[in-house]
């Protein structure tokens, strides 16, 4: 991952207007895998998370002279990625007419068929018990567990306060453990 120096050297070639494209490339590149993942694990799918991850580069291309840099260069791209996430998801339970628990159900047998996941027993488990949470519970047990993300960062990402994060965070834990506990 690129560090803040990075960032601002990516900054300085995508506000160039000659070395634009060459900087936008290289912005994808060093957060394009990062993104993915962040998406795969909010919609499951690879194509759908192939095609939320163009969409997310698509706007921060479209917004990139927008980016004020009251934040770090990825915690804007996140917030972008994770807004896109659930929007997407809110619209996929909209347009099939779905409650919650279905669209988990959906996104677990999607889980259970796709070939692009590999892990033993224990992480599908795992993987199925993190379906079951609201979605912005998902999101940040992900960045939490996943991510490894502090809570500041965090904070930037999803516009949430640090306590309200904790407490998600907590609530996310223990709807898993209870889910891993059951059989």
């Amino acid at each position: 991952m690129p560090s803040i120096l990075e960032d601002k050297e990516l900054l300085q070639k995508i506000r160039n207007p000659d070395t634009r494209n060459y900087g936008f490339n290289m912005l994808v590149r060093a957060y394009q895998q990062r993104v993915y993942w962040l998406v795969r694990k909010m919609v499951v799918d690879h194509d759908d998370a192939d095609d939320l991850t163009q969409e997310v580069f698509i706007k921060v291309h479209k917004a990139i002279d927008n980016f004020r840099e009251d934040s770090q260069l990825f915690t804007w791209i996140y917030r972008i990625a994770t807004n896109e996430c659930l929007s997407y998801l809110n619209k996929k339970k909209r347009r099939f007419f779905l409650p919650i628990e279905d669209v988990g159900k959906q996104l677990t047998s999607s889980l259970d068929s796709t070939a692009h996941i590999t892990g033993d027993d224990i992480q599908k488990k795992l993987q199925k018990a993190i379906l079951t949470l609201p979605d912005k519970q998902r999101l940040v047990f992900n960045l939490k567990y996943f991510e490894e993300m502090p809570y500041e960062e965090m904070a930037g990402v999803t516009k949430t306060s640090v306590g309200a994060l904790k407490a998600s965070f907590h609530h996310a834990v223990k709807k898993i453990e209870d889910f891993l506990s059951r059989d």
